[in-house]
């Protein structure tokens, strides 16, 4: 499948918002779990939109797809490989590794051997951060894309996680709604109250985050 031209024809529409949706994430909440002199990977960085808005002493972006070099800023590093193999990131050396929407693209094989690779390069203190569509909640709508292959909820995430040692720092099941070609308006207004409302979570979150820590 080619990645280059599926996710263009996913998301070319949708530029413009994605990037102001990033940023007033970035800014709202992610930024409270990451230190703005840290050492960040962002794996399956797509276009970018994540490891542009937020701040960091040293920002990485990887993915197969070659158009991330085209979305990246200059502050961003770029490596072009598969998230099991970044034999090119050294043992500790990374403070935070942030995975969105990713997971369910390739096999629990994959899911388990990216997770490895990741505890080897974070640092003893380091941190993951996962956004993950939920199947739990989303069941409808998961498979609207052909490159979902793997179905996962929240609590075989934490499986997985606790088997590679992680140790859970936050785990919420319902966080943002799937996807931004849901029914919801396109408001940078209303994702603000949004985030600063988490009872509204229960009521359209399907999608989990997890922040957890290797030590």
């Amino acid at each position: 499948m080619d990645v280059k031209e599926t996710y263009k024809r996913r998301f070319s529409t949708e530029t413009s918002f994605r990037n102001a949706m990033w940023s007033l994430l970035c800014r709202e909440y992610f930024q409270n779990w990451i230190s703005e002199d840290a050492r960040i990977l962002e794996i399956a960085a797509g276009y970018c939109e994540f490891i542009n808005h937020i701040k960091a002493g040293k920002k990485i972006a990887l993915d197969i797809n070659p158009d991330v070099q085209q979305y990246a800023n200059p502050d961003v590093e770029v490596i072009l490989s598969e998230s099991e193999n970044i034999t090119m990131l050294s043992d500790d050396s990374i403070d935070v590794v942030f995975v969105s929407n990713f997971f369910e693209h390739i096999t629990k094989t994959a899911i388990t051997r990216t997770l490895k690779e990741i505890f080897r390069i974070l640092t003893p203190k380091g941190r993951l951060i996962i956004l993950q569509p939920n199947i739990r909640f989303c069941l409808k709508d998961y498979w609207m894309f052909f490159d979902h292959i793997t179905p996962i909820d929240d609590r075989a995430l934490v499986e997985i996680l606790e088997l590679t040692k992680f140790q859970m720092v936050k785990v919420i099941p319902r966080f943002l709604p799937y996807s931004t070609k849901s029914s919801l308006p396109k408001s940078l207004q209303l994702i603000k109250y949004y985030l600063k409302l988490p009872i509204l979570w229960r009521f359209f979150g399907q999608q989990a985050l997890i922040v957890c820590d290797k030590n």
